[in-house]
């Protein structure tokens, strides 16, 4: 959830939309675009389908990465990530990670979160088809994605303390800390192909964990 400085500071990010129609997901936007779904009761009591596109490979100006909002396929509103769009009964809140989205959810007044609905034709629709028509395939895929992530970081952490053990400071006082891994180079390609993917997989997911996806942060 996002605190309330870093929520003001996002919503005064919000820039007007331009009317421009909401485009429809190709299949070669499978890895560079994500596109979710809510559908709420207007002021006027008719439903509205507000629409969240992020295209992860295209910048503004400044070059960040930003959300449009779609107001019944009308560009409504846009914003620089990390995002908050108040829409009636609440606001909409979009945040993405290295490896894509890493929250897109609609919070009410009430602080009760409720995650958007991928489009069906996109990375996240079709990880969650997946996940409704084969269930148990869809949970060993998720604890191999798991695996792939905490493995690479079982192999690192040593590498890591050993490196800041050296710290000439910290050296002095407490010693060097000797990893007892050796990590060979064909080995260091292998472990981050696999936290990629394994990210990757998480991402479609919208899973995150501060503590199993740090380069995601």
């Amino acid at each position: 959830m996002f605190d309330e400085w870093r929520r003001r500071r996002a919503i005064q990010r919000i820039r007007p939309g331009d009317g421009r129609v909401l485009k429809r997901f190709r299949w070669w936007q499978l890895l560079t675009r994500s596109v979710f779904y809510l559908l709420v009761d207007g002021s006027s009591g008719r439903p509205v389908v507000y629409a969240v596109d992020v295209n992860h490979l295209k910048s503004d100006a400044n070059g960040d990465t930003e959300a449009h909002l779609y107001r019944d396929g009308m560009r409504y509103a846009r914003a620089r990530l990390p995002a908050v769009f108040p829409i009636e009964g609440g606001e909409i809140e979009v945040e993405t990670s290295a490896f894509g989205i890493r929250r897109c959810h609609f919070v009410t007044a009430g602080r009760i979160a409720q995650q958007l609905v991928p489009d069906p034709r996109s990375a996240e629709g079709r990880r969650a088809r997946l996940d409704r028509e084969h269930p148990a395939l869809s949970r060993w895929i998720g604890l191999l994605s798991l695996i792939l992530v905490v493995v690479p970081l079982l192999f690192v952490l040593p590498q890591t303390l050993e490196a800041i053990s050296r710290i000439p400071p910290l050296a002095d006082r407490f010693g060097v800390f000797e990893s007892p891994i050796e990590v060979p180079g064909w080995l260091t390609v292998a472990l981050t192909i696999s936290a990629v993917v394994g990210s990757t997989e998480r991402a479609l997911r919208l899973r995150y964990n501060r503590w199993l996806d740090p380069v995601a942060s």
